[in-house]
């Protein structure tokens, strides 16, 4: 059988093993909901500090109660860890790290690639990587596919990468990670649909785009609205202040509006 088609059994029987590389509020309540669907996840972070806090049970993402992963860890379904070497014996790879902005207001990409780079040094044929943190568009496509490509493995052939872009809110109760719809754009037809196979098991509805240059741009327009629209809710918010009005009693006439506008 070849690399996708036992890939694809594996992931379908849940004994496909994961690894998560970065622990932060997108990396562990992703790990944590794959492992309480029963996958075994290893949860991969540089930080000693933050696994250890893991392993001790201390609180430091609000939306993961501490009890929960001690539970999964001694069942078994969770092992955090500082040791890169496990990600040889991880069969899919999700790539959740940090993409603080620089000062000229581009992201910097600097984990992506040393997690690619780490990656690259343990990785093995009939992989799955899935990139989500957030980044310009073409990121998977120019910066993490060469370095893969580089040890010599073939995506779609040996390997399968996708992009598939974070969309936690930390806090929400009404939209927790599982209830967030999900895109995914894989360099590959395999890779997209290795990836829908998977997330499916943790996200009821997951859309698949045509290419990860989608999906990141995508993430991108949702990052945009949002901030655009913050921002004009920021100077209302003076306006109304001038006038000696309530911004939030015109924010509240306003969205009796039943179309053409949102309320932030």
């Amino acid at each position: 059988m070849n690399n996708h088609g036992l890939l694809r059994k594996k992931i379908a029987a849940k004994k496909a093993k994961l690894c998560i590389i970065g622990l932060g509020y997108v990396g562990l309540p992703l790990a944590v909901a794959f492992a309480k669907k029963g996958f075994f996840v290893y949860g991969f972070d540089t930080s000693s500090s933050r696994v250890g806090k893991l392993r001790r049970g201390v609180k430091y993402i609000v939306d993961v109660v501490p009890k929960d992963v001690i539970s999964l860890i001694k069942n078994k379904h969770f092992y955090p860890t500082t040791e890169g070497k496990v990600l040889k014996e991880a069969d899919v790879i999700i790539v959740c790290v940090p993409t603080p902005l620089r000062k000229v207001k581009i992201p910097d990409v600097s984990y992506i690639i040393a997690a690619a780079k780490t990656i690259k040094k343990h990785m093995r044929r009939g992989q799955l990587i899935v990139l989500e943190s957030t980044s310009y568009p073409a990121t998977t496509r120019e910066i993490v596919l060469p370095i893969l490509r580089s040890s010599g493995l073939k995506e779609e052939k040996d390997f399968f990468l996708c992009f598939s872009p974070e969309r936690v809110n930390p806090g929400d109760k009404k939209f927790p990670l599982t209830k967030i719809p999900k895109i995914i754009g894989g360099i590959s037809q395999k890779s997209s649909r290795l990836a829908m196979s998977l997330y499916s098991f943790i996200i009821k509805k997951v859309f698949i785009v045509s290419s990860p240059e989608v999906a990141e741009t995508s993430k991108l327009l949702e990052n945009t609205f949002r901030l655009v629209n913050i921002a004009l809710a920021n100077e209302f918010a003076m306006v109304c202040h001038r006038l000696g009005i309530k911004l939030w009693e015109v924010i509240e006439g306003a969205r009796t509006k039943p179309f053409g506008f949102m309320p932030f």
